[in-house]
């Protein structure tokens, strides 16, 4: 059964990266689209297609990106999941690795890096860390 569309997208990014697999199927919703598109943004995968599988289903197909035939994510960490939620202020977002990884964090404002967050001043919902 399908409940936590964050844990599969990181599992499916971890066994893919582990496995050298260039493209990865991951199911598609809005959440896993934003996040795809912070990754995107960050350098951590080529990018992402999603493509309608019929029966108003639709499915997203990731490219991992490599160098040196070695994955630019080193290691993904769910933080906040459906029975403990992890919350943060824009004061005390946490830095994965001394600032070298993100943390993906859903604000008032949208998803966005702990970078961003810290910028704009905005606490929120700790989601995962990548690094």
């Amino acid at each position: 059964m399908y409940l936590d569309p964050i844990a599969d997208l990181l599992v499916r990014i971890k066994t893919g990266t582990k496995a050298k697999k260039d493209v990865i199927e991951i199911r598609t919703s809005k959440i896993v689209t934003n996040i795809l598109k912070l990754l995107k943004e960050e350098g951590y995968i080529i990018d992402f297609e999603i493509k309608d599988i019929g029966n108003n289903k639709t499915t997203t197909l990731v490219t991992l990106k490599y160098k040196d035939n070695i994955s630019s994510i080193m290691g993904v960490r769910q933080i906040s999941k459906p029975g403990l939620r992890i919350y943060s202020e824009s004061e005390k977002l946490p830095k994965v690795l001394n600032g070298l990884g993100i943390a993906i964090i859903s604000t008032s404002k949208g998803l966005m890096t702990d970078k961003n967050a810290r910028k704009n001043n905005l606490g929120g919902e700790v989601i995962a860390y990548i690094w």
